[in-house]
């Protein structure tokens, strides 16, 4: 009977609720990056947004969902429930997205964005902390791997059907804006199929406690080495700027391939995270995450030194394996290093961490590139990178 009972709570060899998260993600991803793969056009081209304005409305999107990302984890560890918050987030994302529609100026989708982010910020650490609730220890990697697979597999989709669905719209950027609304309702009733895992009253956590931090040397030097890496991780949209420039002084004849990059970027993410989360498990998450922040220090470089359009794309299936190699298993280790109890609020500081960073680099990138152009911020980023893979290594040879 337990054989039976096991063999029902698994969905193509992964635990139910691990398959149903992807769904859920799958689904929002879709609707998301159906948005985001045109907004460098949108912003650059028909509202006319400096690189320093797309580099402030992604940054400083990121830094307030950081924040909630750890009032919602602790929240979360608080009331020992995962499932709520995580649906309240996914909603306020999703009911931003037909707004975008109206928006007819900077200040317009910067609050947007803030919006959306706020609901990333509620939702990540509940969620992340019940996928890890939700499989064990020997397979945690692969779960978050496959997970992040199927949030980059809709992130995927997404640029595609931008791409397709353009043509017929008339290239009309405000309809495929409704037109993702209604595709990402899908991962609000996807939940109907995820279940809350019950933990014992005793392991609940009665304060936001942040000595969780100075009782964890490792998560902090953990956290530092991921903080000072996410100083020159670029924001994509940001980063898709460049493509969009070069297209614009060979005529503009390529601006309708900028949802192609997205694509090829998330494509090469969905086909390496769940085989570098496989590789993780059975050899050693450190090595992996390493290996992905080296192939983020080449796509800068390569980005810096690239002067045609296709040449460009290269470097995107580059800086997608960072992304599969990283994305995962950055939240795997840390759900490992924290104690059960804390965990969702662990997973918070790691968001937090890699949100505030990201806010940084959006403004010291944006600003750069501003005044100095697209490779002066590529450069930065490539330091960066190449300073947190360091410290990550001196974090990874201590015991």
């Amino acid at each position: 009977m337990d054989k039976v009972e096991a063999k029902n709570d698994r969905i193509l060899g992964l635990k139910r609720n691990a398959f149903f998260l992807g769904l859920v993600s799958l689904f929002n991803d879709f609707s998301n990056e159906m948005v985001q793969s045109v907004m460098p056009v949108f912003l650059g081209v028909v509202l006319g947004v400096p690189p320093v304005g797309v580099g402030l409305i992604e940054g400083a999107a990121d830094a307030i969902a950081s924040f909630l990302k750890i009032i919602s984890g602790w929240v979360s560890d608080k009331i020992q429930k995962r499932k709520g918050l995580a649906i309240l987030g996914y909603c306020l994302s999703i009911l931003s997205r037909p707004f975008f529609a109206l928006a007819g100026s900077f200040s317009h989708v910067f609050a947007l964005r803030v919006m959306d982010r706020m609901g990333k910020g509620i939702r990540e650490a509940p969620r992340d902390a019940l996928l890890a609730e939700s499989v064990g220890y020997e397979e945690i990697a692969k779960s978050f791997g496959y997970h992040r697979a199927m949030d980059a597999l809709g992130a995927t989709i997404g640029p595609i059907a931008a791409f397709l669905i353009l043509p017929f719209i008339n290239y009309d950027y405000r309809s495929l804006f409704i037109i993702a609304f209604f595709i990402g309702l899908l991962s609000i009733g996807t939940f109907v199929f995820v279940k809350d895992k019950k933990i014992s009253e005793n392991k609940t956590s009665s304060k936001l406690d942040f000595n969780l931090l100075r009782r964890n040397k490792r998560f902090i030097s953990y956290l530092i080495a991921i903080f000072i890496f996410g100083l020159g991780a670029l924001p994509i949209t940001l980063m898709l700027l460049y493509p969009v420039s070069l297209a614009m002084n060979n005529g503009g004849g390529s601006l309708g391939a900028i949802p192609l990059l997205y694509f090829i970027y998330s494509g090469t993410f969905v086909l390496t995270a769940i085989p570098l989360g496989r590789l993780a498990d059975k050899t050693s998450k450190r090595l992996v995450v390493a290996l992905g922040f080296i192939a983020a220090v080449i796509a800068y470089i390569g980005l810096a030194m690239s002067h045609t359009f296709w040449g460009a794309a290269f470097f995107f299936v580059v800086f997608g394996l960072y992304s599969g190699a990283t994305d995962g298993v950055q939240r795997a280790m840390a759900a490992r290093m924290v104690a059960p109890e804390f965990l969702a609020t662990g997973e918070g500081l790691l968001n937090a961490a890699t949100g505030t960073s990201a806010l940084l680099a959006g403004l010291i990138g944006g600003l750069l590139w501003t005044i100095y152009g697209p490779a002066a911020a590529f450069i930065y980023g490539a330091v960066f990178s190449g300073l947190g893979f360091v410290v990550f290594v001196i974090f990874s040879l201590r015991k």
